[in-house]
Parts: C-alpha cells; sequence; structure tokens
C-alpha cells in the first residue's frame, strides 16, 4: 500500500508526522509523496483541506484519513496518540470501508474568455465585493430567484456546513445528502430591496448561477475554500453538486452528529 503522510507546519505536527512515518515504515507500507493510495493528514480540518486540493486531480484513486493534533476535527478521526492503533488498521484483513461525501464543482466565466474554468471545493465557496454592497443575480435552474444586495453569498457542501455556512446561519447538513447549499451574508431587505433572508438547499440535479452587476465586477471576490483564486473580472459563476467525490477511508468513523455535539455544544448537559 502506497500511503503519504501530509502535515502542517505545527511543531506538534512534525513531530507526529515522522513519528507515524517511521511506524509506517517498520510495519512495511511504502511512505511517498506522489501516487498514493491513501493520504493521511496530521494537523487538523485545515490540513486535511489543503491535502484535498494537492490530490484533487487524482480524487477517483486515493482515499483520506485525518489524524487530528488540536480539537476534534471534522475530517479527523484520529487522534496523535493514537499511531499503533491506526498503522495496525492499516494492515488489518481488508474491510476496510469507503465512505465518500460529494464537492461543489464551481464554474466560473471570466470577461474576455469564452470557456468555463473549474474549481472543486469540499467545504464552500464564496463570492463577496470588497468596499461596496454587492449587487448580484441569483439563479436557480436557469429561473431568476432572487436579486441579491448586501455582502456576499456562501455556496456550501455538506461537510463544508458545519465550517463557514454555519458562522453566517446556514443549516447543518448531514454529509450523506446529495444536496448543495446558497446562505446570504449580511443581505440588505427593506421595502426597495427583499431576499428570501434564509438559507436555500437545493436537489441534485439542480444548479445555481450567480450573476455579478458588471458595474462593480472588478470588486469582486470569490473563494474556493480557503483559498482565493487569481483575480479575474467574474461574469459569471454556475455552482452544483460536482461528478468527483471525497474519499475516507473507513477504518474508523465518527458518527456525524456526535462530531456536532462536540464541537458546538460540548458536554452535554442533563437536567
Amino acid at each position: 500500500m502506497r500511503i503519504t503522510v501530509f502535515h502542517n507546519s505545527n511543531t506538534k505536527s512534525v513531530h507526529t508526522a515522522a513519528d507515524l512515518i517511521a511506524k509506517l515504515k517498520r510495519a512495511g507500507f511504502l511512505v511517498v509523496k506522489n501516487n498514493p493510495e491513501i493520504v493521511i493528514t496530521i494537523g487538523g480540518d485545515g490540513t486535511l483541506l489543503s491535502a484535498f486540493h494537492e490530490y484533487a486531480h487524482m480524487l477517483d484513486r486515493v482515499r483520506f484519513i485525518g489524524v487530528h493534533t488540536g480539537h476534534l476535527g471534522f475530517y479527523t478521526d484520529w487522534r496523535d496518540y493514537e499511531l499503533d492503533e491506526l498503522v495496525a488498521s492499516l494492515k488489518g484483513d481488508g474491510s476496510e470501508q469507503i465512505i465518500s461525501y460529494p464537492l461543489l464543482d464551481v464554474g466560473v466565466r471570466y470577461a474576455g474568455d469564452n470557456s468555463v474554468t473549474h474549481y472543486l471545493a469540499l467545504n464552500e465557496s464564496t463570492l463577496k465585493r470588497v468596499s461596496a454592497t454587492m449587487v448580484t443575480d441569483v439563479y436557480i435552474r436557469d429561473e431568476l430567484f432572487e436579486s441579491f444586495r448586501g455582502d456576499g453569498l456562501c455556496i456550501s457542501t455538506p461537510t463544508g456546513s458545519t465550517a463557514y455556512n454555519k458562522s453566517i446561519g446556514g443549516a447543518v447538513l448531514h454529509p450523506r445528502l446529495e444536496a448543495i447549499q446558497l446562505a446570504e451574508i449580511a443581505s440588505i431587505n427593506n421595502r426597495v430591496f427583499r431576499t428570501l433572508s434564509a438559507p436555500v438547499v437545493i436537489a441534485p440535479d439542480e444548479w445555481i448561477d450567480l450573476y455579478p452587476d458588471p458595474k462593480g465586477k472588478d470588486d469582486y471576490v470569490m473563494t474556493v475554500d480557503r483559498f482565493v483564486p487569481k483575480k479575474r473580472l467574474i461574469t459569471a459563476i454556475r455552482y452544483r453538486i460536482a461528478k468527483q467525490r471525497i474519499s475516507f477511508a473507513g477504518y474508523r468513523h465518527t458518527h456525524f452528529w456526535n462530531r456536532v455535539e462536540d464541537a458546538f455544544i460540548g458536554e452535554k448537559q442533563h437536567g
């Protein structure tokens, strides 16, 4: 089995990665940089996001495993003190389960370019305007849904629903749902301008198109997860569920609602 160990620069993560690599080699695994079958990330959810984008070109043949060196993450099932158990599970009886989740396809049309540039997001993509109110027409399945005015819009995957989406009032979706979610960021609502002012969850056979107002398009910023593609004038963005999926090696998997409870509620209260 070909395994890549991908870690952040945190001292604890660096030491944990070195320890894991030594254990993997002693167990007979091939530790590689290129063309892995499994990518083990050491750090947190941000580290796994970086690994996802590093290996996004080979999602059909790679699985991810997350080891967290801090607080419990939504993409990390193992702790840094469980390396022996992790290595033992990799040497198991072949009972590995593959757990896969939907991704977000971001298709962007730039000014002066008739082609569509595609990006993949694991968590979300946002569109914002830097120095003024963002004005954007929102279409769902080619029908005008609303003319948005406000700070921005966020389109997220089910796994990304607990990230930035939640902080702006979006709903938490179970990651097995085949859906994407649109959430508004500080929308303007008065007698003149009106938006739904609530999260919108759309079905797998639907898509969302954003058409920024041309008057301010030189001031728009699009993000894909934590990354900002090279700034170019955007004329339209189409969001839909991607054909690709991310796969996790399910040697052990924490129940999703346990993750939510641990991350946002903490110790259960008993009355």
